[in-house]
């Protein structure tokens, strides 16, 4: 007998695996609607290009690519900010400001795989084009604040680390840095969290090492956690653009302090991420406990839409992995039993009662209640078994007796009552059942 097997780091979605998916999928489009965003969706193939020049040769190492048929080089998307960027610029005079969009898709990436990262996984992506100012990230960290609150995680569950990369920039600048040696220990700065030190290894063999005052300054700016330590970070800097930025800071925590969110978001200067098309404010959602990888994380992004090929356009947007997030679902409690069963079981009969009651049976599913039945004749005792076991609420009985009369038992599976109904009254029995009249 053959024997296949789930690729490494792929995985299936049995119904029960596939219930839970679509309950975080659709708490997440509930909540990004309410919040006005419109959804979108786009190839799963894309050319090679597309992710080449968003973040250079080195992503190929993580991509599903190849050469398809017709000689084009090809990937399996990793992420959506290219793709989406892609859609906005081709389309952007038609479109009006802001563009509020989000997706839920699945995305691809040959990575080593560990707790809460497979080589497949879906998303929630959300982001706004066209808005320059700090109300973009406003309504984007609000948003993303709701997507994991509307589960029933609270602030003793997660929290977001708010940080700057143009922040970070002007104040290398200030130090006398260039901009070749500011990204590169942003980069250090990046893996400093997990390497310490010795995140800073590459800067020095490329540049130097640090002198000891600056690097005093570096790590101390890293360390900021409050809006009032940054502004004593940058008080003896003569720097128009960080005291601009700082009242930029202050607008941002104020419109989140007005919403009632402060006590989700962090000031957190130890966050830049990685990715190097990111252009200000960073964001990251975590885990409160520390257990788990970064649960949702994101950013602004001005300069790519442009570095496409399209018109410039400002954008910010986020995203939230759906492996992380469900575990920290599960850990909390709150991934709720997720129970399939049918609304109504009905118990038939022989052929006759069959025919009878394929009728109501089609008219029920017709109004939108989900109907099983025996597909097979059965003893009448294993079918009331199978009524009780199935999770069904009511049970509609069609048996010869009451094929005579013309009536149809209608039983009540919770209070195991039962009463006799017209057969022409019975989509108005069920429906009244369970509008609770």
């Amino acid at each position: 007998m053959a024997s296949f097997q789930t690729l490494p780091g792929f995985r299936e979605f049995y119904p029960d695996a596939m219930a839970r998916r679509n309950h975080l999928f659709r708490l997440w489009r509930q909540t990004a609607t309410a919040f006005g965003f419109a959804e979108y969706d786009a190839p799963v193939l894309e050319p090679l290009d597309l992710y080449k020049t968003k973040s250079g040769n080195e992503i190929e190492a993580q991509l599903f690519s190849f050469t398809d048929k017709g000689g084009r080089e090809v990937a399996l998307r990793p992420e959506m900010t290219p793709t989406v960027c892609r859609l906005v610029g081709e389309k952007a005079s038609a479109l009006k400001r802001p563009i509020k969009w989000f997706s839920i898709a699945e995305f691809y990436r040959y990575e080593r795989m560990q707790k809460g990262r497979g080589r497949c996984f879906f998303q929630f992506n959300a982001d706004i084009f066209g808005e320059p100012g700090i109300e973009a990230e406003t309504e984007l960290i609000a948003l993303l604040t709701q997507c994991l609150c509307g589960f029933g995680l609270t602030a003793e569950d997660f929290f977001i680390r708010l940080s700057d990369r143009n922040l970070w920039f002007y104040f290398l600048e200030a130090l006398g840095f260039d901009d070749a040696r500011s990204r590169s220990l942003l980069t250090a700065v990046d893996r400093y969290e997990k390497l310490g030190d010795e995140a800073f290894k590459e800067d020095a063999a490329q540049f130097g090492p640090l002198d000891e005052e600056r690097r005093a300054r570096i790590l101390a700016f890293l360390a900021i956690r409050s809006l009032p330590a940054l502004e004593a970070a940058v008080a003896s800097l003569a720097s128009e653009r960080i005291a601009a930025r700082l009242e930029d800071w202050r607008r941002l925590l104020g419109n989140l302090d007005a919403m009632g969110l402060s006590r989700f978001v962090e000031v957190d200067l130890g966050v830049v991420r990685g990715l190097a098309y990111y252009t200000g404010f960073v964001f990251e959602a975590f885990d409160r406990k520390g257990e788990l990888r970064a649960l949702a994380g994101g950013g602004r992004y001005d300069d790519l839409v442009g570095k496409l090929g399209y018109a410039e356009m400002p954008a910010v947007g986020f995203a939230i992995g759906d492996m992380t997030f469900a575990l920290l679902l599960e850990q909390r409690g709150l991934m709720p039993t997720l129970v399939q069963a049918p609304d109504v079981y009905v118990v038939i009969g022989g052929p006759a009662e069959r025919r009878a009651a394929f009728g109501d049976i089609h008219a029920l599913r017709s109004a939108g209640y989900r109907v099983e039945y025996p597909m097979r004749e059965m003893a009448f005792g294993k079918q009331f078994k199978a009524a009780a076991e199935s999770g069904a609420r009511l049970a509609l009985i069609y048996g010869t007796d009451e094929l005579a009369k013309g009536v149809v038992k209608v039983r009540d599976l919770g209070e195991r009552s039962e009463r006799e109904v017209p057969v022409v009254h019975v989509l108005g029995e069920v429906r009244g059942f369970f509008s609770g009249e």
